[in-house]
């Protein structure tokens, strides 16, 4: 699997990667997520079941980082890979 921090990842690369680093890696919510998530009443485990079971978009370029988000029908998620063992979640909000 190609480095995740230089080259976007497939969407069904991108979910097993995220799926292995919720098991074994690093976790973590930038300051801005905890903020949007706060507004919107979520929880850790309402991100974490998203990034388990949703729908993943394409990455998009956003500065010097790829960027995916992920969905269901009632939550997205944006997160970032730090390494190929630490995922960022970017922000979170409630489908309005």
């Amino acid at each position: 699997m190609p480095d995740p921090t230089v080259e976007p990842l497939k969407p069904p690369e991108a979910k097993q990667l995220v799926r292995e680093i919720i098991e074994n890696g690093i976790f973590d919510f930038s300051g801005h997520a905890q903020e949007e998530m706060a507004k919107d009443d979520l929880e850790a485990a309402d991100c974490l079941n998203v990034l388990r079971g949703g729908v993943y978009q394409p990455a998009e370029p956003e500065g010097m980082e790829w960027r995916y988000r992920v969905s269901t029908t009632r939550i997205v998620v944006v997160f970032a890979f730090v390494s190929a063992i630490r995922l960022r979640v970017i922000t979170a909000w409630r489908s309005k």
